[in-house]
């Protein structure tokens, strides 16, 4: 009766528990290799505190993430509170400029600034004809400080062009029109001390006659500079502001309504000269220090997490190629996903978005540019993950863990649920735009639906919703109350009840699982059969030797 024959896997390379040959070419299997396969498997899955106790080798990960957590919260507090002074200053500036060159102009707290409009032709002309005196005289009625751009001795002029339609004949009494839809622009400058009368007419006075039955779209166009003094009061020297102000009458849908918009760029840049009494310095170089020292530690952060990374991967191709060799079996995805640890990809991901913010954040301080929007986005979005990943260190303790564990077994599930609800939800959508869309304000856009039903899920403006429909076409008014009433009991008493039975669900199977056991598969059961403790003292004699030299050495 022949011996059997051990099967091995040739892209593993030899066998990891071969001692010898045998006479009749039988392999003798060496049960240390086994057990030392075992030893680092259950080391590699402790926690930094069983870590130590096995080796005594020092947390340098855990110090470094403490340590990166406190620096990269730091960080974001300091670059908050000195955007939240940009963002202040710009806004106030923003208003300012409405209430100064919009004549009539009041807050608007209840809707957007694009629902001020004028309706005559004599409103444009006198709307105009009012941006420009108040620009002339600028420097006699500014509360701030306010001053023109200037190109090397003379003062920017204000721009206006007026965009019209190439030829343009319009009838509608006789249904019947001529036009040629290219573009002309006509523009014009002001001077910022141009003299103006203001006895003539306002046409005859700037030169200015507008084809409205053709005319687009108006732009009054001016730079301003400001300085923004505020920042003395947290020990800085003050920045300098460019405004790039755009004043837009919008006609393009010659409903005899035109809107009046203002839009505001600002260009922030390190003022030329200055000099402060008192002793206050710039701390912008220390800040750069600060937010450098941030890299390297989030660097380091970086180059350990990546480390652990590719021990993970060659630990689980050695753990594959004993088990393809020893049992003759190949192991499931869920035990080799044990081996790639989420945790350190996302401080990985981390650590980039901080990097990248914090080298936008010393370009910031350096006043080189200024991307407030992005910098902001990629450190917000870098101390999320960060402080996310502080659930990894609670996740030790079996009383806070049941969090990390729900959340792990649900995700496979709920994403399958989303996905077929989100193909219902869609066809909501698409529903409500198109035939509730003209009837219903919060059904204009498809963006604007799929919010406006979001809102519904979550049980907000109900009634307003509701009530807002308008009653034109009883249709579908009759319509509107159908597919609202079908909607909400849809997915309100029945889809998000399921979303949250299947969570409530995973949470009772994970409790079970901690009373009773977690279920074992071949990764645990056999990490389980090592049952060295790791104060006991046999971690330390392991070194990080492969199997492989092992049993080359044993050979």
């Amino acid at each position: 009766m022949e011996s059997p024959k051990l099967i091995i896997n040739s892209s593993c390379g030899a066998p990891a528990d071969v001692k010898s040959l045998g006479k009749n070419g039988g392999f003798v299997r060496d049960p240390a290799a086994a057990d030392q396969l075992q030893r680092k498997l259950k080391f590699f899955f402790m926690n930094p505190c069983e870590k130590f106790k096995a080796r005594g080798r020092k947390p340098w990960k855990l110090g470094v993430q403490i340590l990166k957590i406190a620096m990269v919260t730091l960080q974001l507090v300091l670059f908050g509170l000195s955007n939240q002074m940009v963002v202040l200053f710009k806004e106030e500036n923003t208003i300012a400029f409405k209430h100064l060159f919009i004549k009539n102009y009041a807050d608007n707290t209840g809707g957007a600034d694009n629902d001020f409009a004028v309706y005559t032709q004599s409103e444009v002309y006198e709307y105009l004809s009012f941006i420009f005196s108040q620009y002339v005289q600028l420097h006699k009625i500014s509360a701030g400080n306010h001053a023109y751009e200037r190109r090397g001795t003379a003062l920017t002029p204000l721009t206006v062009c007026q965009y019209f339609y190439k030829r343009g004949s319009i009838n509608p009494g006789n249904e019947s029109f001529n036009i040629d839809p290219k573009i002309e622009t006509d523009c014009f400058d002001i001077e910022p001390m141009m003299p103006m009368s203001s006895e003539t007419s306002t046409d005859t006075k700037l030169n200015l006659t507008l084809h409205f039955h053709r005319l687009v779209m108006v732009q009054v166009q001016f730079k301003l500079k400001a300085i923004n003094l505020q920042t003395i009061r947290r020990h800085e020297l003050p920045d300098c502001y460019d405004f790039c102000v755009t004043i837009t009458f919008d006609n393009k849908a010659h409903s005899g309504r035109i809107l009046i918009n203002l839009d505001n760029d600002v260009s922030i840049r390190e003022c030329k000269g200055w000099h402060v009494t008192g002793g206050i310095q710039r701390n912008t170089h220390y800040k750069m220090i600060f937010d450098g020292l941030n890299v390297v530690i989030c660097l380091t952060s970086l180059i350990l997490c990546m480390r652990s990374v590719v021990n993970g991967v060659m630990l689980q191709h050695e753990f594959v190629c004993f088990f393809s060799v020893h049992y003759d079996k190949s192991v499931a995805w869920a035990d080799r996903l044990e081996f790639v640890n989420g945790w350190y990809l996302l401080i990985i991901v981390s650590d980039l978005l901080t990097i990248t913010g914090s080298i936008l954040k010393m370009e910031i301080e350096a006043k080189s540019f200024a991307p407030y929007d992005v910098c902001s986005i990629l450190l917000g979005t870098s101390t999320l993950l960060v402080w996310v990943g502080v659930i990894r260190y609670l996740g030790f303790f079996e009383k806070y863990n049941v969090l990390i564990l729900t959340l792990r077994a649900a995700f496979p599930n709920v994403i399958r649920f989303c996905c077929c609800a989100s193909m219902i939800y869609l066809g909501y959508c698409f529903c409500g735009w198109i035939v509730l869309g003209p009837y219903h304000q919060k059904f204009r856009s498809l963006n604007v639906v799929s919010e406006c039903l979001f809102s519904l899920i979550n049980g907000d403006d109900m009634f307003a919703t509701f009530a807002a429909m308008q009653d034109k076409s009883y249709v579908v008014w009759l319509f509107s109350r159908i597919y609202l009433a079908t909607f909400i009991s849809l997915f309100i008493y029945m889809v998000l009840s399921l979303f949250i039975a299947l969570i409530t669900d995973t949470y009772e199977t994970i409790k079970l699982y901690q009373r009773n056991g977690f279920p074992q598969t071949d990764l645990h059961t056999f990490i389980a059969e090592c049952k060295d403790l790791p104060d006991s003292g046999r971690y330390r004699v392991e070194e990080e030797m492969p199997i492989s030299h092992y049993c080359c050495c044993s050979r």
